[in-house]
């Protein structure tokens, strides 16, 4: 998922350097709400992991 957010980030940055403004603006918004699900599923399987098994 990280990978993914890095990848729309990257694009977006290519976009914005091109001037497709439109563009640039959606992917940075896709890589922003990836990034987030991603520290938000880390941090659940950190909790998780950490439970007393036996």
């Amino acid at each position: 998922m990280l990978y993914y957010a890095l990848i729309f980030l990257v694009i977006a940055l290519v976009a914005g350097f091109l001037g497709f403004a439109g563009i640039a603006g959606a992917t940075y918004g896709i890589a922003k709400i990836l990034f987030f699900v991603f520290l938000i599923l880390c941090v659940v399987s950190f909790f998780v992991g950490r439970r007393n098994r036996t």
